[in-house]
């Protein structure tokens, strides 16, 4: 008899429920020659430095570095039962083979050996490796699955993550916190998540704003704009010549431009847009889908790819047509998706991108809680857009003389709207405007045109700060940080993992080293204080860059 065990209760329900184990025990579901369990997250996790000897109980200077060897592990608090539960189950005499169910990835890995090996069993391990909680996916996936030792590497990668970030953790902060005589925690991820935003505040206070004046005509009903003017005497004795003077068009261009559909979703950029359209938090958007991921809507959220594998060509059609009739998106014109530009093997590691599941022909969209219906329309939007046409505009420049100052009026005009109609329907729907429109039609100029004189205006402005960070932006700094200085063969770069960043933006917060006003990010004092302290190799995001490309590079 085999045994499945899954990360989460729910997960195996989903499991039990596509193999047929349909009667439910106490911790358990059996039928047709198996069994189906469930973890609660981390059952096992590493001991804290107190446990390896009374004296590291008390903070002090002269023990670091506290360098466990071997590593120790314990039940981790309130999870005892569970685990008993699980021990029992893989002892009985009647299970012959174990099968990791938990989430495919480094972390899922993780959490089912540190349990297997704590239960000391020595059963066969089979892996199921899924990306979709439908039922077709998981008997496709049982009737695939692979031998666990294929999984060594990875689990080794996982092992690292954690032994390093636990040595980091428990010796860094001690360091500090006894050098400054008050609690200061260090992480390998969250101190230069920290740094970076430690380092916009700084520009954004050290910032001066400058005024300038900006010359404007009318000409035509358009407007055309001069360069920039730092002196206002100037712009005021500029504006006075082209008072009722000549003005000359010197030239125009025209260019057509095309502007290719959008790739789909990993989780990072399904996290920044969540948070452009919704405000939601990383974390929000991250439990949202993987709510939606339970109930079978959507494919595996925590990816960090924007395609589909070449086998998938077919579902992703059939899906496609099903989120076309959905509302909004039954009210788009003649629509022939293309399936071909989504697809890429090798750009595809552990999962392939976050699209809707063929489920949504039974589900009742309506009926899901806001967050989740939201963020659901969201992928189906994007999977439309990704599967419709380039969309294709021209742009016009004309660029006028008047007494020798130089001004320029720019439009652009529509010629094909192509995926863009998708997304504006889907902005609508929201009362959401479209994304950045710049520039009307102009109207035909000609080279050589002449005008005499136009309405000449001065407006003021001035230069703008640096924009603290969002969850949009703070996202991408951490995916793209440290990107400068890497190999380009490295294949995780930036800070932390997609999986990972949500929790790291909320541990700031939750230790006040960091607030959210409105959807800005703002590091405190403390905050600003920690890092002013620290030495650069645990602000930079290259320490942490080097041990992700090490880990990729082991698993």
């Amino acid at each position: 008899m085999k045994l499945i065990i899954a990360e989460k209760p729910s997960v195996a329900k989903s499991i039990a429920s596509a193999l047929g184990a349909s009667s439910r025990a106490d911790g358990f579901y059996e039928g047709s020659d198996l069994l189906v369990s469930w973890c609660v997250g981390h059952l096992v996790s590493p001991m804290d430095a107190g446990s390896y000897d009374e004296r590291f109980k008390k903070w002090r200077y002269d023990d670091l570095p506290i360098l466990p060897e071997p590593f120790r592990y314990v039940l981790a608090p309130g999870k005892e039962d569970a685990f008993e539960n699980l021990r029992a189950l893989m002892n009985r005499p009647d299970v012959d083979t174990i099968v990791n169910a938990c989430d495919a990835g480094r972390e899922g890995e993780l959490i089912f050996r540190l349990m297997y090996e704590m239960a000391g069993c020595r059963k066969p391990v089979l892996r199921l490796w899924i990306s979709s909680m439908e039922d077709s996916a998981i008997r496709e996936g049982f009737s695939d699955l692979r031998p666990g030792a294929d999984y060594e590497a990875l689990y080794q990668s996982a092992l690292c993550r954690q032994k390093a970030d636990w040595l980091v953790g428990i010796n860094a902060t001690r360091l500090f916190s006894v050098l400054y005589h008050r609690t200061l925690n260090v992480g390998r991820v969250q101190t230069p998540t920290l740094a970076m935003l430690a380092e916009r505040d700084t520009k954004i206070t050290l910032f001066h704003k400058e005024k300038y004046h900006l010359l404007r005509l009318t000409l035509d009903g358009a407007e055309a704009v001069s360069e920039k003017f730092t002196d206002p005497t100037e712009a005021e004795q500029a504006a006075a010549t082209c008072k009722g003077a000549a003005i000359t068009c010197t030239s125009v261009t025209k260019e057509q431009k095309k502007e290719q559909p959008p790739k789909l979703y990993d989780l990072t950029t399904l996290q920044r847009e969540a948070n452009r359209l919704f405000g939601y938090t990383a974390k929000q958007t991250l439990d949202y889908a993987q709510s939606l991921y339970e109930k079978k809507l959507l494919t595996y959220p925590r990816t960090d790819s924007r395609y589909l594998t070449s086998d998938m060509a077919e579902t992703a059609s059939c899906v496609i047509h099903l989120a076309a009739k959905l509302p909004p998106f039954d009210s788009c014109s003649n629509f022939f998706p293309l399936v071909e530009s989504m697809i890429s093997d090798k750009d595809v590691s552990d999962h392939h991108a976050i699209i809707p599941t063929m489920e949504i022909e039974k589900a009742d969209i309506k009926a899901l809680p806001l967050g989740e219906r939201n963020l659901f329309l969201l992928v189906c939007c994007k999977l439309l857009c990704a599967s419709a046409e380039p969309y294709v505009y021209e742009t016009v420049a004309a660029t006028f003389d008047c007494c020798g100052h130089s001004f320029t009026a720019k439009g652009k005009c529509v010629i094909s709207e192509g995926w863009r109609e998708i997304d504006r329907i889907f902005r609508a729907s929201l009362k959401e405007k479209p994304a950045d429109w710049d520039g009307d039609t102009l109207p035909d100029f000609t080279e050589g045109q002449t005008f005499d004189g136009a309405e000449v205006a001065v407006t003021e402005h001035f230069t703008q700060p640096p924009k603290p960070y969002t969850e949009d932006t703070l996202l991408s700094a951490m995916e793209n940080a440290g990107k400068d200085d890497i190999p380009d063969e490295a294949e995780r770069k930036g800070l932390g993992t997609p999986a990972t960043r949500a929790a790291i933006i909320e541990k700031l917060v939750a230790a006040g080293f960091v607030e959210r006003k409105g959807k800005s990010l703002i590091p405190t004092k403390a905050g600003i204080n920690l890092v002013t302290v620290l030495p650069e190799p645990l602000t930079s995001p290259m320490l942490t860059a080097e041990w992700e490309q090490k880990l990729t590079e082991i698993a």
